[in-house]
């Protein structure tokens, strides 16, 4: 039974295909609406957001990571992904409420759109990558074709994680105010200008640090972009097992949840 369902959801997504395509383009269009320029923006948030970080942290509080510009927009770039991918999944279901007493669509399908839509911003962001690589001389190795493997298993990640928020926005209107606390603490949770070194940090922090999949999928893009190496073996297992737990349990407490959510919209 539990594999008919997982069926069925597939089947939903390929078949409402077109309106999935239709709501990305949708997010897209309202987020850049009487934007001067438009999607630059995805370009050249990334490079101030870098640009002042680099000044606060190479200068006044003197970070020695080599080459932190792109040690910070690798970070950062995947980590804006993650939380603006998941708040917008939040509000997905609960702005789509007129609709969905409307007519009939799959409700997984909103939250999914959302994070589709993040994602598309942040591939414009890779060109914002590119450049500091070239303005700081990084070598472009081999192991960087890899770079959609995190990519691809984050938005995954994100997907799950974002079908548990818009369920329990739905119920608990609470959330949508919590979670800006939640994705504070969990960003400072996560080495993104700060390196996990054990001369900075204490053994116990670096361990629980380690447990965060955020650090794994940052961790990951840096190997292969910053560093032009191949990830170890468990950081693959942590990035593909993270994203398989997360989509799973994302799908379950959705479709659990779902069967209720007209009483509540």
């Amino acid at each position: 039974m539990e594999q008919i369902k997982k069926n069925r959801a597939v089947q939903h997504l390929v078949r409402y295909r077109p309106l999935l395509k239709e709501l990305v383009v949708r997010d897209l269009k309202v987020k850049y609406r009487r934007s001067f320029l438009g999607y630059l923006w995805s370009l050249l948030n990334p490079l101030m957001m870098m640009a002042v970080m680099s000044v606060v942290f190479s200068f006044m509080f003197r970070s020695n990571i080599e080459n932190f510009p792109l040690y910070l927009i690798c970070g950062n770039t995947l980590w804006a992904f993650f939380s603006e991918s998941t708040t917008m999944a939040m509000n997905s279901v609960i702005n789509n409420g007129a609709l969905i007493k409307k007519v009939y669509i799959p409700k997984f399908i909103f939250p999914v759109s959302r994070v589709l839509s993040s994602f598309v911003t942040m591939s414009f962001s890779l060109v914002a990558i590119l450049i500091v690589m070239l303005v700081t001389r990084t070598p472009f190795r081999l192991p960087i074709l890899l770079f959609p493997i995190p990519m691809v298993l984050l938005l995954v990640f994100c997907i799950g994680i974002g079908m548990v928020l818009s369920a329990l926005a739905v119920y608990f209107r609470d959330i949508m105010h919590l979670y800006s606390v939640i994705t504070m603490a969990w960003m400072y949770a996560t080495p993104i200008f700060y390196p996990l070194d054990p001369e900075v940090l204490p053994q116990q922090l670096i361990n629980l640090i380690k447990l965060n999949p955020m650090y794994h999928y940052i961790n990951f893009f840096r190997q292969i972009v910053l560093y032009g190496s191949v990830p170890g073996i468990n950081t693959w297992f942590a990035c593909a097992a993270s994203a398989l737990v997360s989509l799973l349990i994302g799908l379950a407490i959705f479709r659990k949840m779902q069967k209720n959510f007209i009483l509540y919209l």
